[in-house]
């Protein structure tokens, strides 16, 4: 039996044998050639076909796992026509005389390398993206595909890394596991597996090899385990825990339509997280109360241009109408930090994280956030919805905020435009609104503590860098005093405070939250029903 253990992306527990995906990358040689305008114009024909492979891919992506996990497809077409790539591949064909395929194997080697020597994490993981989009160009060339899942059978498959165009292709129904040597708990390909709900490892400390192709082995997704040719012992024993996993699911179903309300009788609103429309189905599939942050940025990101009042309009319209009055909580534009959007124009910054990003955005730029703030009050006349406001550390900022809202409302009125009244609450994530969140509870309907920022700006930690993983502690007795501190002054001020970050869904902090009189927890739809367990199972007093 060998053992090796990685860092688990999605728990489960996955029996069966093994499939090496052999990533076979294209070997490319330096020709001389003569007529350059030739290997220039099968660039065209090349790229022309990479696109519409992308879109297709696109297209799927968006069917199976959503239209915010699916954008990396659309990122690798605008970087197939990004000039200064292509740019570098026609100049290598031209001033050396050479064939295509070496100029873009050049370039590729070129730009990942300069990518993966950048200081800012999402640049860094371009370099693994400008391989990806040059392979395929080279895969078209040669008239071959690159690692086709080739079985009757499910697998577990093992690869180095696996690009997003490769987790994608794959037959879901073949899978039973993915296993890499390399890649990133926060990767394209890490969030996918997530979304497709596929027990996963990356950075395992195991080596490639085609012996192991057809090999017995079992996948433990919750210590981050991989057994092969597994002993009897071991066997037994992870398949008495697959069991009970299932068994858990299915008990798990008989929590659907049930109140979320402690043994002693404290009822807490139990939200789901989304990022678009396709992720209600999830939400419903789940159970949720409501919605307690829909990522409105991701209308944002999934556009090549501001998205129009009409656009937001119908997708806010959409969403309120399938919660058919449940509570949708929208939080305005988040832009700025690790999310860019080329369109917006905003300038590199040395530490974004503390720049240039969310409400500030929108206060600097009020057209945008008018734009935005008139499409959810008029999708309001369609269903319960709430807004929130992200990044406040001030009461000017709130005051601020009112004072726009109530524009938009007169504008509305004076058009004869119908709208409802929302909800106006505000996203405690930073420490400036946790030590004035007595003041700010009195100019909004309710807190929604986020977190991931929260804890980032607490501990002076970035939550991006790998590096810091030792040192990132969610659980900092500091972190969950100021969401006591936030909680008590919300109460005190009459209104409620909900926690919408991912300790929200940390079943190891849910009696704690419970005991702080946490009114609301927002999490990942598929968290809704393993939550609903423990809080009903909870008597608070006793806690």
């Amino acid at each position: 039996m060998q053992v090796y253990h990685g860092k688990s992306v999605f728990g489960g527990i996955a029996i069966g044998k093994l499939w090496v995906f052999s990533k076979k990358e294209h070997q490319v040689v330096r020709v001389k050639v003569q007529d350059c305008e030739k290997e220039l114009v099968r660039y065209e024909q090349a790229k022309e076909e990479a696109i519409k492979q992308l879109q297709a891919l696109y297209e799927k992506a968006c069917k199976e796992v959503g239209e915010a996990n699916a954008a990396i497809f659309e990122i690798h077409q605008m970087m197939l026509e990004d000039e200064d790539y292509t740019d570098s591949i026609k100049n290598i064909v031209t001033s050396q005389q050479v064939n295509l395929e070496y100029a873009i194997g050049v370039t590729a080697d070129n730009f990942s390398t300069m990518f993966a020597s950048m200081e800012d994490e999402y640049m860094k993981a371009r370099a693994a993206d400008v391989k990806d989009i040059s392979e395929r160009l080279l895969s078209i060339l040669k008239g071959k595909s690159n690692g086709e899942l080739k079985t009757d059978t499910p697998v577990i498959v093992l690869a180095d890394d696996l690009a997003p165009s490769e987790t994608v292709q794959m037959d879901k129904e073949k899978i039973l596991s993915f296993v890499t040597v390399h890649g990133s708990v926060n990767s394209h390909t890490a969030i996918l597996a997530r979304t497709m709900s596929i027990p996963a490892l990356v950075g395992t400390d195991l080596t490639l090899s085609e012996e192991l192709n057809g090999q017995e082995a079992i996948v433990d997704g919750f210590s981050g385990t991989i057994y092969i040719q597994p002993d009897e012992k071991i066997r037994e024993e992870l398949e008495r825990k697959k069991e009970e996993e299932e068994e858990k699911k299915k008990l798990l179903l008989t929590l659907k339509g049930k109140e979320d309300v402690t043994l002693d009788g404290q009822h807490v609103m139990l939200y789901a997280n989304i990022g678009n429309t396709s992720d209600l189905a999830m939400v419903l599939k789940n159970d949720a109360s409501g919605i307690g942050l829909f990522r409105s940025e991701f209308i944002y990101l999934e556009s090549e241009d501001f998205p129009t009042e009409n656009e937001q309009f119908q997708i806010y319209k959409s969403v309120a109408e399938t919660m058919a009055g449940k509570r949708v909580i929208i939080r305005t534009l988040d832009i700025g930090a690790d999310k860019k959007v080329d369109y917006f124009g905003l300038e590199p910054e040395e530490n974004p994280a503390l720049g240039y990003r969310a409400i500030r955005i929108c206060l600097s730029q009020p057209d945008i956030f008018k734009t935005q703030l008139r499409a959810i009050l008029r999708a309001s006349v369609y269903g319960n919805i709430a807004v929130m406001y992200p990044m406040i550390t001030s009461l000017e900022e709130v005051r601020r905020i009112k004072e726009i809202v109530e524009e938009v409302k007169k504008e509305l009125s004076e058009q004869r435009i119908a709208f409802g009244e929302v909800l106006q609450g505000i996203m405690i994530e930073t420490p400036a609104a946790v030590m004035m969140s007595e003041e700010l509870a009195k100019e909004v309907d309710f807190f929604s503590i986020g977190t991931n920022d929260l804890t980032q700006y607490t501990l002076a930690i970035d939550r991006q860098n790998p590096k810091l993983d030792a040192f990132y502690d969610a659980h900092h007795p500091a972190v969950l005093r100021m969401i006591q501190m936030t909680v008590e002054n919300a109460h005190k001020a009459g209104i409620w405070a909900g926690i919408c970050g991912e300790l929200g869904a940390d079943l190891s902090l849910t009696k704690e939250f419970l005991k702080m009189g946490v009114d609301e927890l927002s999490v990942s739809p598929g968290r809704v029903l393993p939550l609903r367990k423990v809080i009903r199972e909870t008597d608070v007093t006793k806690a």
